[in-house]
């Protein structure tokens, strides 16, 4: 009787091996152009009703101080699978278009490629917007934008360590409109299509080539249609998976679908938040049918804060603010340009219900995933990552002291405890006062604030404060010149990093 048990405890220990293998499945889910204001688990005022990802956050970890590397999506993206400051790339500032050449070279090690060493399937389904290679078209031909869509897209996700991708090259407004599937245009373009801003203030897009299987309104949908089945097929298999979800939404073009168009009574914008939320209801349904939530880690944020795309006065009509009372947008120095919702459940291992004011950054993917798996530290790989396990299991804080943030026009701002210097004279992106109007304004080139104190960005202190402006520009030297902000071996930049306004210099003591 004793053996015959024995043997049936095996038998049900191996089949529960195929879906509760000892390593986490994981999934990154980034959503494009999110306010920390669009979600009730970050702001509290929220008047856009996510119920899903308040579950979410109800069943595990919320973090309060989390921060895009970048204000802009690209950089944003670079960071989060390299696990490095964007602004150490030949990406100085700005984005790619939907034709950029790829940015992220094979050799560059990724979150990606530490997860396929680890053992897994390595997924990438959505909006890349970091570049790959289209086959250029002979000039004696008529193609389109110059593009040879018959042949192979080179140079995708897949030299950046991912088994399989499946999606569009940039944002969802930028052409041109074709899935890529692991390098194969799934389907030729058959016309040009667009509408301009002019039709329609939330769903306009670029005029330009689209294939017959690419339907703006549809794309959201498709995308979690794609990564619900890539979850339940992975389910089968006894190999833990890693899917990188970045969303095209809620970015232009703004297109919600019943049952949420119209559903917050808002705006379009809202609507489309509301709908991000019900897609990450059937991923956790899916997680959930295929046996795997308990050992899956999913993380939800955003590239940077909501876009002026989103219609703050229109929001402000509802009490609604995207940045939730942080100074700023997309594209700025300031708070609302780059601190972001971020919320991770792992019910194995995270313990429900926690809300932590650690400082924190999505470079902090690649080590955190890094220590999970148990991979060996190299020293060109995560150079600005902190593992995220010690708040997982409580701490008050990871390893990470300080916080470099980058606008939309290359200007850096400086985070240590509650003090933050910009080195602008405004907001270094779209919002008022713009560079050249602050300098016109004969503002000073710098700003410190505290944010304890100045939540808002209000009150600049340089003048009153310089010498913790200087310690700051000190410190902020340091981790430029070091190649890395994170422990180890100093590594060099991919170019010459100037981070100093005119006018501006390094205390004698840094130079």
């Amino acid at each position: 009787m004793k053996i015959i048990l024995l043997l049936a405890l095996t038998t049900v220990s191996c089949s529960l091996g195929a879906k509760h293998h000892p390593k986490p499945n994981v999934i990154f889910v980034l959503a494009d152009d999110l306010g920390i204001g669009d979600i009730s688990a970050t702001n509290p005022d929220c008047k856009i009703k996510t119920p899903h990802l308040q579950k979410m956050a109800d069943e595990g970890i919320t973090f309060m101080d989390a921060h895009s590397s970048s204000a802009v999506c690209t950089p944003t993206r670079y960071g989060v699978l390299t696990g490095r400051y964007n602004w150490r790339s030949r990406l100085a500032r700005g984005v790619l278009s939907g034709t950029s050449n790829h940015l992220i070279p094979a050799g560059r090690s990724t979150v990606a490629h530490v997860l396929q060493e680890a053992g897994y399937h390595t997924q990438m389904i959505g909006k890349w917007h970091l570049g790959w290679d289209w086959a250029k078209a002979d000039k004696s031909e008529k193609k389109w934008n110059n593009i040879d869509f018959s042949k192979p897209v080179k140079n995708g996700p897949d030299i950046n360590g991912f088994s399989h991708y499946y999606g569009h090259c940039g944002s969802l407004d930028m052409p041109p409109y074709v899935w890529v599937d692991t390098g194969k245009v799934t389907a030729q373009p058959d016309r040009k299509e667009g509408v301009a801003k002019a039709e329609d203030r939330y769903g306009w897009y670029r005029n330009g080539p689209i294939g017959p299987d690419f339907h703006i309104d549809d794309v959201l949908p498709h995308l979690f249609k794609k990564s619900v089945a890539y979850v339940k097929a992975q389910a089968e298999k006894k190999k833990p998976f890693f899917l990188y979800l970045p969303l095209p939404a809620p970015h232009t073009p703004i297109v919600p679908v019943p049952p949420y168009k119209g559903a917050s009574r808002m705006n379009a914008y809202a609507d489309f938040v509301m709908q991000v939320d019900g897609h990450m209801g059937e991923l956790f349904a899916a997680l959930k049918e295929a046996g795997v939530d308990e050992n899956t880690l999913v993380f939800f944020t955003s590239d940077n804060g909501c876009s002026p795309e989103g219609n703050f006065p229109k929001l402000k009509e509802f009490s609604h603010d995207p940045s939730a009372g942080y100074r700023g947008h997309k594209a700025d120095i300031y708070e609302g340009g780059h601190r972001v919702p971020l919320l991770a459940r792992w019910p194995k291992e995270v313990r429900a219900g926690q809300k932590t004011q650690a400082l924190t950054c999505l470079t902090d993917l690649y080590e955190t995933l890094r220590e999970i798996t148990g991979q060996p530290k190299i020293d060109q790989g995560g150079e600005d990552s902190f593992s995220l396990m010690p708040v997982f299991k409580g701490e008050k804080s990871s390893a990470r002291k300080t916080l470099i943030s980058h606008s939309i026009s290359g200007s850096f701002s400086f985070r240590q405890g509650n003090w933050k210097l910009c080195l602008s004279a405004g907001s270094g992106g779209w919002s008022a006062p713009k560079e050249v109007s602050a300098k016109q304004q004969g503002l000073p080139p710098m700003q410190l604030f505290n944010l304890k104190k100045d939540r808002g960005e209000t009150r600049n202190l340089v003048t009153k404060l310089e010498s913790k402006a200087n310690e700051l520009l000190g410190l902020l030297n340091k981790e430029v010149k070091n190649g890395r902000c994170s422990p180890g071996k100093p590594v060099s930049n991919d170019r010459t990093v100037n981070f100093l306004p005119a006018g501006i210099k390094l205390p004698k003591s840094d130079n």
